[in-house]
């Protein structure tokens, strides 16, 4: 029963950190379009989101 426990709080922190790095990345492309830093295609903007969410979500020296 433990183990189901700790799985399901796996689960629910990693859960809670991709619905973290989902706002960080949406907030950045909001933030680059709204100050006309620069012009961004919807091909670059996939690649800031991939590349943020690698960034933010990947694994963190065996953290969760």
């Amino acid at each position: 029963m433990l183990k189901r426990q700790q799985a399901g709080a796996v689960v629910a922190a990693r859960t809670q950190i991709v619905m973290g790095a989902i706002g960080m990345v949406k907030e950045a492309i909001d933030q680059l379009k709204e100050k006309s830093v620069c012009e961004i295609s919807e091909s670059k903007k996939a690649d800031i989101a991939i590349n943020l969410m690698c960034t933010l979500v990947g694994e963190n020296g065996g953290d969760l």
